[in-house]
């Protein structure tokens, strides 16, 4: 059954065809065997093809197909073509009109379903009816005709919210999709600023490690060696946090096992400043408050604005600079300080990258802090050297 219902919704002007070849042989019948009295005109024949001819094409032309019917309708009255079967097209085409024409077509519709009945009446009055019998009569065929209105604007309708709800449903997925996709290039940035973090700072300090054994190498082979331990300490950390990093663009191809480490954190910042110092920059660390935990968009945050700020310290400060570090815990936030006593009029444009063209130091960090809701304060000291000043509070602004 189900393939037959398929069949037919697929081949709607074949089944239209098939209900219309069935209506001409009812009209040929009326033909053969009219009402006693009543001889039909040679005309009906061609009345009766135009009629089922509507039927059978109902679908493809709804329009033409009510055109043709309302002439079939007054050549009828015209030439004395009285009501018979076949005239049950009118209703077949009143509902066509109503569910698939435009909404002028379907007003037409209307008005001739409620006009065919009345002038048939006057057409063809019956010598057995009162008139008000025959009112009755009339409306009583009216009925049918704005019921086959009613059910196919019905229709029309129902078919508009089911099509409304489809072009929502097809909205929200293209919106669904272009969400995705501004969240891939999110994270595509955070990832490509988290490798500038990790590549600028452990490259940096290997490279001083690196400059410093080969100047001590020949004098002082103990100091070269801690020095390229340094190096070797640092290069398997900048490889672990890649690692993380690179690892979602990773996940789930086959053979590929997760290799995550943890984010870095407040804690960690101790460490970075060890770092720091045994790549040959003095840092005074500090820490004011109680140390707690903290949500861990800020703990990230943190770290990474120290790595940078020691980073630049290294890169754009000059000789014999050093820096120090202060990180305060508040009730409602979490403040960081670093500053140093090295070159800072000209810092401000390489860490900005306007100088060089190919500097995010601060930029990225003002990215960073305004994630989480804070503030960056960043530029020369008044006493020469640089301070980055940044508060990021425990909730997002908002």
């Amino acid at each position: 059954m189900q393939r037959l219902y398929d069949f037919l919704r697929s081949h709607p002007t074949g089944v239209d065809t098939f209900w219309g070849v069935l209506l001409f042989g009812c009209g040929l019948l009326w033909l053969v065997q009219a009402t006693p009295g009543y001889e039909p005109p040679l005309a009906a024949v061609p009345i009766t093809l135009a009629l089922c001819a509507a039927v059978a094409l109902r679908r493809r032309a709804p329009a033409m197909m009510l055109g043709l019917v309302i002439a079939c309708g007054i050549a009828q009255l015209a030439l004395d073509v009285r009501i018979n079967i076949v005239d049950f097209a009118m209703l077949v085409i009143v509902y066509t009109a109503a569910c698939t024409a435009g909404r002028r077509t379907s007003r037409l519709a209307l008005a001739a379903a409620i006009c065919a009945p009345s002038l048939a009446t006057l057409r063809w009055p019956s010598a057995h009816e009162s008139s008000g019998e025959a009112a009755v009569s009339t409306v009583f065929v009216t009925i049918p005709f704005v019921l086959a209105w009613v059910l196919g604007d019905s229709i029309r309708t129902r078919r508009a919210y089911y099509a409304q709800l489809e072009e929502r449903a097809s909205r929200l997925e293209r919106e669904r999709e272009a969400q995705s996709k501004v969240a891939v290039a999110a994270e595509r940035a955070r990832i490509a600023r988290e490798l500038h973090d990790v590549v600028a700072h452990n490259v940096s300090v290997m490279v001083v490690q690196a400059d410093g054994a080969a100047y001590v190498m020949d004098a002082s082979p103990d100091q070269a060696r801690q020095a390229l331990e340094t190096i070797s300490g640092t290069g398997r950390q900048a490889l672990a946090e890649m690692r993380r990093l690179l690892g979602v663009l990773r996940t789930g191809e086959p053979g590929e096992a997760s290799d995550y480490v943890p984010q870095p954190d407040v804690e960690q910042i101790d460490e970075l400043v060890e770092q720091a110092r045994g790549s040959g920059l003095p840092v005074d660390f500090k820490v004011v408050g109680s140390p707690r935990q903290l949500p861990s968009g800020v703990e990230l945050t943190a770290y990474r604005i120290v790595q940078e700020a020691l980073t630049n310290t290294r890169k754009h400060g000059g000789p014999d600079v050093g820096a120090s570090v202060r990180i305060t815990y508040f009730d409602d936030g979490l403040g960081l300080l670093v500053e140093d006593d090295g070159r800072g009029a000209q810092r401000e444009l390489y860490e900005d990258g306007g100088a060089d063209g190919s500097g995010h130091g601060l930029i990225g960090m003002r990215e960073r802090v305004g994630m989480v809701g804070g503030t960056l304060d960043a530029g020369p000291r008044p006493g020469g050297g640089f301070r980055i000043s940044a508060l990021l509070p425990l909730k997002p602004a908002g």
